[in-house]
């Protein structure tokens, strides 16, 4: 927007906030969240965890949302005085100070817009993510388990709670694969589009010949069921096996024959659960796993055949959608929207939000064609 006075981008940024807020409709998080905290006050809601927890992470949530809206609609307020103050004061300081302060609110309606472009009928719901190490021997186990972190880490950057449900380490470095969920609203709407395969190329740390080495981890993100959703499943189509958990080592590691594996026959689709202590525990965390990831199967499907129906060709996001070069230079780029970061170590430190922005943005494109 350069070239435009800052009052008429100040203009402009509360007239795209206005939409924002319509979208969002403010009065009704207002009302949710007067609803949500008078559950939080039954002292019987603590009955029931885990429908407790929902609650709270929810009013937490709302409350995130609306504070932040209200408080750049304020800096948009503040900002304007600023520029008035600058103005009849002719001050250079002040006047530096507001337009620093009218860049970031550019930012910071631009974030919140993609926010706006969650309207899937699954991108409000938490997220169930799996990561499975691919081709490039234990090369591939260690950048799976680096990017279980780099989403760990992007969550807890957030405010986001977590949890892992399985992860089965290699031998030698590195995991196989792992499945944790990310417990927040919209979860699911924001990291949908990282599903996909992520290829890594560095020099091998270890191979003793000091070469370059290109490996792959696949990312599935799939929506958590909740108790709306029914997808039936016969108990004969089940393999169930117990295990015992497996682990890097010390105190917390279950040695127990507790952990749970399911084979789902009829699609070949396996799930595990081993951070639970009782077999019977694992066994219905790994059934709410399966279900979530047969609900997303039979939505693809639904997809696929609505596609062909209309003549397109079946699109999937399942193909390699970003690289991280570590050497000969460094930088990690998108593929389907090319977004670039030079500083793939704050990458990898779960700095991915401008990754995220941007797939939103091209995957609402990519529905609407």
């Amino acid at each position: 927007m350069a070239g435009i006075e800052p009052e008429e981008q100040l203009k402009e940024l509360g007239s795209a906030l206005s939409g924002i807020e319509q979208v969002l409709d403010l009065d009704g998080m207002r009302r949710d969240i007067a609803e949500l905290r008078e559950q939080s006050a039954d002292p019987d809601l603590w009955s029931d965890q885990e429908r407790a927890q929902s609650v709270t992470r929810r009013l937490s949530y709302l409350e995130s949302e609306l504070g932040r809206v209200e408080s750049l609609r304020q800096r948009l307020d503040d900002t304007a005085t600023l520029y008035e103050m600058a103005r009849e004061m002719d001050d250079a300081d002040t006047r530096t100070e507001a337009d620093e302060e009218l860049a970031s609110l550019h930012k910071a309606v631009q974030q919140l817009e993609v926010r706006t472009l969650m309207s899937g009928e699954y991108d409000a719901r938490e997220a169930l993510v799996t990561i499975n190490a691919q081709a490039g021997g234990v090369d591939a186990a260690d950048w799976a388990e680096q990017l279980q972190r780099m989403y760990l880490r992007w969550a807890e950057r957030h405010g986001y709670p977590t949890e892992v449900y399985e992860t089965s380490y290699a031998e030698e470095a590195g995991i196989k694969s792992t499945t944790f969920t990310v417990k927040a609203p919209y979860a699911y709407g924001t990291l949908r589009g990282e599903h996909g395969t992520h290829r890594l190329v560095r020099i091998s740390p270890f191979d003793n010949q000091g070469r370059r080495q290109t490996s792959f981890a696949g990312l599935d993100v799939v929506p958590v069921v909740e108790q709306s959703d029914h997808v039936d499943i016969d108990e004969s189509d089940l393999r169930v096996d117990v295990y015992r958990s497996s682990g890097p080592g010390g105190q917390g590691v279950n040695t127990t024959d507790s952990a749970v594996r399911i084979t789902h026959i009829p699609t070949g689709i396996v799930v595990s659960c081993q951070n639970e202590r009782s077999q019977l525990q694992n066994k219905a965390t790994a059934l709410n796993v399966l279900q979530a990831k047969l609900l997303e199967r039979k939505r693809q499907q639904e997809a696929d055949e609505l596609s062909k129906l209309r003549g397109e060709g079946t699109t999937s996001w399942g193909t390699q959608i970003r690289n991280y070069v570590l050497h000969p230079y460094q930088i990690v780029k998108d593929l389907r929207t090319g977004v670039e970061a030079g500083n793939p170590s704050a990458v990898l430190d779960g700095d991915i939000d401008e990754f995220i922005e941007a797939e939103i943005r091209w995957l609402r494109q990519q529905e609407s064609v």
